[in-house]
């Protein structure tokens, strides 16, 4: 008998998989805190936007988790704080 073959997801596939289940919530949950963690531990405050070029409201929404960052957004932000932008 033939065997099924499965293959090992990878980090893509997984996110995919839960964020059409609709599990968004722990994902950007852990993108503002670490945005905010790194924020805190440069000493930026509302200088965070201004390098990045977008508002203290937007930086705010990000780090309450009130609104899925677009990644051009994430990119800048990992550039103001120094840091590497990866998905896993």
């Amino acid at each position: 008998p033939a065997r099924a073959r499965t293959e090992a997801k990878g980090p893509v596939e997984r996110l995919h998989e839960r964020i059409v289940a609709g599990d968004r919530g722990w994902f950007f949950a852990q993108i503002a805190d670490r945005v905010s963690e790194r924020r805190t531990a440069m000493g930026l405050r509302g200088q965070l936007a201004e390098l990045c070029g977008t508002t203290q409201s937007a930086i705010a929404r990000l780090e309450r988790g009130g609104r899925p960052p677009r990644i051009d957004t994430l990119l800048r932000i990992a550039e103001a704080l120094d840091c590497d932008l990866s998905v896993e």
